[in-house]
């Protein structure tokens, strides 16, 4: 029997806004409390019949309210009492009250953060299994500055957002609540009052570390970074003396989702295709697995370019810690892994990051500035300290956590431009100019904490425009990217290819061109998925002429870039001669094996791979123009082009003929006597060509293209040869 006392006073207001959800402080209201020299205990608890403190007093209900109140004996309560509650329904339930803790978020994180340079606000914000007074629980913790209340949510409270509130902490804008006795794996969101309308909505946690499988959107308790045993302590240990300028990469791009999938056509999870992707890109030679967005998205069709979790990697292949081991398998195998990472626009999605405090937060609030109107997004305010501090935060989190070995920056021209997309309808910058200055500090900012922080990571622009000095050090005025996508490259050549032979010698510059700025950036030179969709068709469908006629060229498109100065990115099906456009929703079209000349086109690949990796003339100035030098790039009547790669005294030798018509007796001016071999032969039969050109050559002491000796090649048609000296 509970005994009955005279309820004692309660400020009133501050009753009603908890019992409202209006409050934004409600540890100073529940909890154990010293009111006016004597020990006072209440709590809210909503749709109770009965509750009391364990091995303590009953709880007496203040009369016309859901407020349980109790005047401790001259004993005391506990710091941290124990709660019994019986629900209306009869079931009963423990918890400890979570309103006795101090703050869990010290005053040099909340000024860092609010500061905009918060490199590692994943451990500040989200949720986090923690220990307070030698209680287990979770910490949890978000920024919503504009809000009128937040809660947590979840099974463990009924998704009734009047049972746990969380407390703001001053003008940082950030919430905290530490929830005792909840732990790995529990499922939860954010419940926001917009201060405003007094809407409510469930947002999910923007730094959720893991979250549920699509199409539901709840965040998930994740443990702490030391759960997962790594296994590549040699390569993290190498990684900082990397010397990725002068070291070959080649990159495979993929789409996890549709690289293979199991019989019943579903997505192998992690561990899979670290069994079966990783084996496949080591017997192919590639020195890198890019991953389209593996961050977390609710839609499928956005390939995860729509992101929703910065922090959590999709569910759809399994939990944080799988993916860690398909990493951890990458580096053991001597492969490193690259993501792509979108810190350009983000989703309108209502759970997500949109108007997530009822306000503009995380985007631009001027629409002119916040909406990307082509892609129906959001663009992040690059302005606000905060947003910096989550993107920062982002990056560094997959780099260190995750232990990727570098970011490729999705969009990066949507950034740069405030007129990017909006055809003439944009807010200038305070110059009068279109470029985003708020923008340029961030990714300035962004480059040089991830290279001070993991040395021997790289940071790659996919950028589209001629911006100045995008992989040059920012004391010089660069942006500070390790490398640039050569988007210029990539359309002058596949514009190049598709032209009918016949016509090629009108277009020779289209190949040329590219060394005239090649060396202004530190260039990869990329075949990527956007170059498959969109009726762009395959790159073999891009091909003129007969079937023979389009795998010729598109072993000569291979070889020639393999051969040129530049890092190198191919998107996966490209080396088995995909034929069709990229389908996200299936796997790729693995039966082409079972024919000869596609199976020839994946040995070229390896086969260049080999020879690039191995030869350091291929690889080891791609950024500086001592490895470079055109032979003959004015023989547009033949179509062909011939030019040397060195390193030291180091040299390769590669000629190419774009036309369908063999060159027989083709002299080629090398700069040194003696005898080369054919290293690799575009026309191989072991690639499905026909087997025409030499296989071992002496030079002649003839002189030809500057040179004082010479030797005459069978180049065969529509064929690259790369010769080395023997």
């Amino acid at each position: 029997m509970i005994a009955t006392a005279t309820p004692p006073h309660f400020d009133r207001e501050a009753l009603r806004r908890i019992a409202e959800g209006r409050h934004h402080d409600p540890h100073s209201v529940l909890g154990l409390h010293d009111r006016v020299g004597k020990a006072l205990f209440l709590a809210y608890l909503p749709a109770t019949r009965e509750a009391r403190i364990v091995d303590g007093p009953g709880l007496q209900r203040l009369p016309g309210s859901d407020f349980y109140w109790c005047a401790p004996p001259a004993a005391g309560l506990p710091a941290h009492p124990l709660l019994w509650r019986q629900t209306d329904q009869g079931s009963e339930s423990r918890r400890i009250d979570p309103y006795g803790f101090k703050p869990s978020v010290e005053d040099p994180d909340l000024a860092l953060f609010s500061s905009g340079g918060h490199a590692e606000a994943w451990k500040l914000l989200g949720a986090h299994p923690a220990q307070f007074d030698g209680i287990e629980g979770v910490r949890f913790a978000v920024w919503a500055p504009n809000a009128e209340r937040v809660s947590v949510v979840g099974p463990f409270c009924e998704w009734d957002g009047r049972r746990l509130p969380m407390r703001s902490l001053g003008d940082s804008g950030i919430w905290e609540l530490f929830v005792p006795g909840l732990a790995t794996g529990e499922v939860y969101k954010f419940e926001i009052r917009n201060r405003g309308t007094g809407g409510v909505e469930l947002k999910t946690d923007p730094y959720a570390r893991s979250m549920e499988m699509r199409p539901s959107t709840a965040s998930l308790v994740c443990g702490g970074s030391g759960d997962y045993a790594w296994g590549d302590a040699a390569w993290m240990a190498a990684r900082p003396a990397h010397d990725w300028l002068h070291a070959p990469m080649s990159i495979y791009e993929v789409h996890l989702g549709s690289w293979e999938r199991d019989a019943e056509g579903q997505f192998l999870g992690y561990l899979e295709l670290a069994d079966r992707l990783i084996p496949y890109v080591k017997r192919l030679g590639f020195t890198h697995i890019e991953l389209l967005p593996i961050t977390e998205h609710p839609l499928d069709d956005s390939w995860g370019y729509q992101v929703t979790g910065y922090f959590a990697p999709t569910r759809r292949f399994g939990p944080p810690e799988d993916l860690k081991h398909f990493i951890d398998r990458c580096h053991q195998a001597g492969i490193g892994v690259l993501l792509d990472w979108v810190p350009a626009h983000f989703p309108r999605d209502a759970h997500g990051l949109a108007r997530f405090d009822g306000t503009a937060l995380y985007e631009y609030a001027d629409p002119r500035k916040g909406e990307h109107l082509d892609w129906g997004t959001y663009i992040f305010n690059y302005d606000r300290n905060e947003v910096r501090s989550f993107l920062l935060a982002s990056a560094c989190y997959w780099l260190e956590e995750f232990h990727f070995d570098g970011l490729r920056v999705d969009a990066v021209a949507s950034m740069l431009y405030l007129d990017f997309g909006r055809r003439g309808d944009y807010v200038p910058n305070r110059h009068g100019g279109r470029e985003n200055l708020e923008a340029v500090t961030f990714l300035r900012q962004l480059n040089a904490v991830t290279h001070a922080r993991t040395p021997g990571t790289v940071v790659m622009a996919e950028e589209s425009t001629d911006w100045p000095m995008v992989s040059r050090p920012i004391d010089m005025g660069g942006l500070g990217f390790s490398m640039k996508w050569n988007m210029g490259w990539m359309h002058d050549t596949l514009s190049y290819f598709k032209e009918d032979p016949l016509h090629r010698s009108h277009h020779q510059d289209k190949l040329t061109f590219v060394m005239m700025y090649a060396y202004s950036e530190n260039f990869i030179l990329p075949l990527s998925h956007d170059e498959v969709v969109h009726l762009k068709r395959s790159l073999l469908g891009r091909m003129p002429g007969d079937r023979w006629q389009q795998m010729a060229n598109l072993r000569l498109l291979y070889t020639s870039m393999w051969a040129m100065p530049g890092k190198k990115l191919l998107f996966m099906g490209g080396e088995i001669a995909h034929p069709w456009e990229w389908d996200f929703k299936a796997a790729l079209p693995w039966f082409l094996l079972e024919h000869p000349e596609h199976r020839g086109i994946q040995q070229l690949v390896a086969d260049l791979n080999a020879l690039y990796v191995k030869e350091p003339a291929l690889h080891r100035f791609e950024f500086e123009p001592q490895g470079f030098a055109w032979i003959d790039c004015n023989d547009r009547a033949n179509s062909t082009l011939a030019f040397m790669r060195q390193a030291g005294d180091q040299l390769a030798v590669v000629a190419l003929n774009f036309t369908p018509v063999p060159r027989d007796g083709y002299r080629l001016g090398v700069p040194r006597p003696g005898r080369y071999r054919v290293a690799l032969n575009s026309d191989s039969g072991h690639y499905g060509g026909a087997n025409l050109g030499n296989t071992v050559v002496t030079t002649e002491p003839v002189a030809a293209h500057g040179h004082d000796c010479s030797v005459v090649l069978h180049l065969p048609p529509l064929a690259g040869l790369i010769l080395l000296p023997a």
